[in-house]
């Protein structure tokens, strides 16, 4: 059912593929049902290409984080993201936006803080979702004034008292929300496949440690090994030697346009903790080892990755004890016990939640219908 006519939905979001992927996928539920999408966005996503926002409204909002070292760093911030919030008061006024729908970080702050500026009348709903197990900074600083805070964990930390939230699961694109169903691939003498991911801009330890790891396998399970790695391109030369010497055939790239591809086809995936990243290993029911970024705020790497781990569904490794001695040893186990790896991959299966955008798109557009039937004097 389609909602209130052509007022858009505002969609906030910018930075990392975590923010914008799951906004991207809200974007595809809601032009689905036919609604009118716009996003705004920051000077580093200003180029993001997305079937899902191919035709929408793109704004590019000034802004930047706070989280800069030192007091000037955060007085630019600071003011930075007063003048984006007030380009954003401006648009949501001449676009008469039903809705802001913010993804974390600092790009969605102007948004949504200007949305709460707005006189009664004009005012639009305001949501939040939050992708990782601990509430990141700029929605514990927006969150006490939305209308609807959505997470993606039961038990997500640091959530203020008093917010109304509901659990929705982490949204995923379409091509991976797909994935939901498919069986395991069989652990066979054939072809065993591993997958490298990185996140968004790849990560160099995985670089350093997989391959070294992988070579120093028995020449048996080496022998049926086929590995796809995420690299950053000035590690694709060094990384590709490596296999190369170690007589694993490997398929390198910064950046896998057709991950639901391989995710479809992976044993065992090694991987950042990152919200999107384990969203989508538990749409597709992937097994992995997880190795947190250390110093990502308020450690909530860790968090997504023990929430999985006590799930039973994947196996975290700090950093400090990634080595590709005990990465070997533990690649050399799990792959020696396939009844384990499909335990894992049917425990990963049950977190997925391949009908969260769906799910996030049905709360943002039944609180902008229960706004519409509002007496105008309650506005």
């Amino acid at each position: 059912m389609r909602g209130p006519a052509v007022r858009p939905i505002v969609i906030a979001a910018g930075g990392t593929g975590g923010h914008l992927f799951p906004a991207e996928a809200l974007a595809a539920a809601l032009q689905a049902r036919g609604e009118r999408v716009a996003l705004m966005t920051d000077a580093r996503s200003a180029a993001f290409d997305s079937p899902a926002f191919a035709n929408a409204e793109r704004f590019v909002l000034r802004g930047s984080g706070l989280a800069g070292r030192g007091a000037l760093a955060a007085a630019r911030g600071t003011l930075a993201l007063a003048a984006g919030t007030v380009e954003a008061r401006g648009l949501l006024r001449r676009l008469d936006a039903a809705a802001v729908v913010g993804f974390g970080g600092y790009a969605s702050v102007p948004p949504l803080v200007a949305a709460r500026t707005l006189a009664a009348r004009l005012r639009p709903v305001t949501v939040l979702h939050e992708q990782n197990a601990v509430l990141g900074r700029a929605n514990r600083m927006l969150a006490p004034r939305a209308d609807l805070l959505a997470l993606s964990y039961a038990a997500t930390a640091r959530v203020p008292p008093g917010c109304t939230s509901a659990v929705v699961g982490n949204p995923v694109r379409p091509a991976l929300a797909a994935l939901a169903g498919q069986f395991y691939p069989e652990v066979t003498e054939a072809g065993l496949r591993l997958l490298v991911l990185g996140g968004s801009l790849g990560a160099r330890i995985f670089a350093d440690v997989v391959p070294p790891a992988v070579a120093a396998l028995p020449d048996a399970l080496r022998g049926r090994l086929v590995v796809a790695q995420q690299c950053r391109p000035e590690d694709l030369n060094r990384v590709r030697m490596a296999y190369g010497a170690a007589g694993v055939p490997a398929e390198l790239s910064p950046f896998f346009p057709d991950v639901a591809g391989h995710l479809a086809s992976a044993h065992l995936v090694v991987a950042r903790a990152g919200a999107g990243t384990l969203a989508e290993l538990a749409c597709a029911g992937r097994p992995a080892i997880l190795v947190p970024l250390p110093h990502a705020i308020d450690d909530h790497q860790r968090a997504n990755a023990h929430a999985l781990e006590e799930a039973g569904a994947a196996w975290l490794m700090p950093q400090t004890e990634f080595t590709p001695a005990a990465l070997s040893e533990r690649i050399a186990a799990l792959f020696a016990d396939a009844a384990g790896l499909a335990r894992a991959a049917a425990s990963a299966a049950r977190l997925g939640r391949p009908q969260a955008a769906h799910h996030l798109a049905d709360l943002v557009l039944d609180l902008v219908r229960a706004r519409a039937d509002l007496p105008q004097e309650t506005h």
